[in-house]
């Protein structure tokens, strides 16, 4: 493919401003500035402007430290997008594969593959979904049984899918848990039905993808092939 018109799918450039882009000198492949359109770009070229890596046209799979205040939609009355946190073109072309509340914190995939997101999200998946919890009641000692055996919920017809809960530290009351569905606020729910409150609600990780422990807070990357090829698996 022509740099220029690497650069107008990865863009959103026009002819004329790809063309103005390459001619300022601050484009360069494999750490080679280059001023001509012409120049052949393969799928293993390092194409960045200004210094920042052009991501090459085709499916995105993003990785996002969410943090808190930040709701999962495009637009939102009240509160901030999380979209505000990334520096890309043709934002209104991505969606969350897995929406988090507007105060739970942690990994939030973004793609504007809508096969590989659906692979996450549908039900008849069941894509695991593991949380850091912080409750403000003590952990009770029938915990861990009761999440296996599912928890009837509030205005549900059925009990929740059974779930892995792991005692964390006791005396904080932190658990890991283990999720297999996306019912609406259903990690709160299923506390509050067992007479608990969710203090804190951090995600970490969502089918073989774990949050990066290299990134900061507000922070994001693509993902790595291995990471998207997992979700297939």
């Amino acid at each position: 493919m022509r740099l220029d018109k690497y650069l107008c799918d990865a863009l959103g450039a026009t002819r004329k401003e790809a063309t103005k882009i390459i001619k300022s000198g601050d484009v360069t492949v494999n750490d080679i500035v280059q001023k001509s359109g012409a120049v052949k770009v393969t799928d293993t070229c390092l194409v960045e402007w200004q210094g920042r890596e052009i991501q090459k046209p085709g499916p995105r799979y993003i990785m996002l430290f969410k943090p808190d205040g930040f709701v999962c939609s495009h637009e939102d009355g009240f509160n901030q997008t999380a979209f505000m946190l990334l520096d890309e073109v043709k934002i209104e072309d991505l969606h969350f594969a897995g929406r988090l509340d507007v105060d739970t914190t942690g990994l939030v995939l973004i793609t504007d593959d809508g096969k590989w997101s659906h692979r996450i999200t549908s039900p008849k998946h069941k894509c695991e979904k593991t949380y850091r919890v912080w409750l403000a009641d003590p952990i009770g000692s029938d915990y861990v049984e009761k999440f296996a055996q599912g928890i009837e919920l509030r205005n549900e017809k059925s009990a929740t899918l059974p779930a892995r809960l792991e005692v964390v530290d006791q005396d904080k009351n932190e658990l890991l848990l283990t999720i297999t569905e996306g019912k609406y606020h259903q990690v709160k729910r299923m506390f509050a039905a067992l007479g608990n409150k969710v203090e804190k609600l951090h995600r970490e990780r969502i089918g073989q993808i774990e949050l990066d422990g290299e990134l900061a807070l507000g922070e994001y990357r693509f993902l790595t092939q291995k990471e998207i090829d997992s979700v297939w698996n």
